[in-house]
């Protein structure tokens, strides 16, 4: 198994640690709900140095990109992040990723860290199409980077005692190129998976233990905690962020899976898969992205059957949880069409029963 930089500082710390994605990762420290609950109120930190890295340079990067995402590259300017899917030909999604525009023509790309294979190999090869050449205009960085999510309602005010420029207000999907912790040229993001506010800060291996030392003095004021990998699945659920691998996969569209909103058809964009999307956005689909309630009591888990009234089978649990901050039972999957709309009631079948449960808008929380 691969380890962070932080590996160390997890074990010491009393993590309880298991394999996620190659790497020894900590999935809970002091319990889910305690850490969800911090992450909510105050703030908390995430070891995320198990997410992939790709550089994208040179003068056709803008094209590559264009072609290879589902979102409007060309919106970005310099200092601003994107969410986005690459599709996969099949109408599928290769991986969902953040864009980062550094200048026209340096663009970093964040993807998921069970995909960075995947990921790279389809990006190469997509990229000799435009004559981009692997280890010069593409770049996996992956193992030469590790990252920190500081998350929460006070996150920034933690970080900013460790920049002397001002972070605290840093505007949501942006990124300032900056010294964090006496460490120059660190990417210092107002991103995340937590829905709780707070930033990413992205630096290379070699500066961890400043940054380490720096945060936890930064942060005791303000009650900073550790936080695991489980706390990061009920806080992404919460807010009804997808996960790859669960929500969505290489069978799954962003149209059916709800991410129309990052899917654009604008003009002179030919990106992979935009025909059959466009059929899709126009015709409909035979299946939709929805979270659900449970009205019922019970915990709805990955690979449940959805029902009908009847129970029938409609639809599959792709992301379940008990809320931490609702204390009910919630979570997403996908249903037939005319169950789709908030409010309709369907049924969880668990262990044979038939739990009611009502469809709602995301964000639960």
């Amino acid at each position: 198994m691969k380890t962070t930089p932080f590996t160390k500082y997890h074990i010491a710390n009393g993590a309880k640690m298991s394999e996620f994605a190659g790497y020894n990762m900590p999935i809970e420290f002091t319990g889910i709900n305690e850490e969800h609950l911090n992450v909510r109120e105050k703030a908390g930190v995430f070891d995320v140095s198990h997410m992939g890295e790709i550089w994208i340079k040179g003068p056709k990067a803008l094209d590559f990109l264009q072609r290879i995402t589902s979102n409007n590259v060309a919106a970005l300017t310099d200092g601003k992040v994107q969410y986005t899917t690459m599709p996969n030909g099949r109408g599928g999604i290769v991986d969902d990723l953040l864009v980062y525009r550094i200048d026209a023509e340096t663009y970093l790309l964040v993807v998921n860290a069970a995909n960075i294979a995947k990921d790279y190999d389809h990006i190469v090869e997509e990229g000799k199409k435009f004559g981009l050449t692997a280890g010069k205009e593409i770049y996996n960085a992956s193992d030469e980077i590790c990252q920190l999510a500081i998350q929460g309602p006070l996150a920034m005010k933690i970080v900013q005692k460790m920049c002397k420029e001002p972070v605290e207000d840093l505007v949501y999907y942006t990124f300032v190129k900056t010294e964090v912790a006496g460490i120059k040229d660190a990417i210092l993001s107002a991103t995340g998976y937590t829905g709780a506010g707070g930033c990413e800060i992205y630096i290379a291996n070699e500066d961890a233990d400043k940054l380490w030392e720096a945060l936890w003095k930064a942060g005791e004021e303000y009650g900073l905690k550790n936080i695991g990998l489980g706390a990061r699945d009920t806080l992404r659920l919460e807010k009804g962020f997808c996960l790859y691998g669960n929500d969505i996969d290489d069978t799954t569209s962003p149209i059916e899976a709800g991410l129309g909103w990052i899917t654009k058809f604008v003009e002179g964009k030919d990106f992979i898969d935009r025909p059959l999307m466009e059929k899709q956005k126009a015709e409909g689909v035979t299946r939709k992205l929805v979270g659900f309630k449970m009205i019922d009591r019970g915990i709805p888990r990955h690979g449940y059957d959805i029902a009908d009234a009847e129970g029938n089978k409609i639809g599959v649990v792709t992301s379940g949880t008990m809320s931490p901050c609702l204390k009910i039972g919630i979570g997403m999957g996908y249903v037939k069409p005319e169950f789709s709309k908030a409010g309709n009631n369907v049924y969880i079948k668990v262990r044979e029963k038939l739990l009611k449960a009502e469809v709602v808008k995301l964000p639960f929380v």
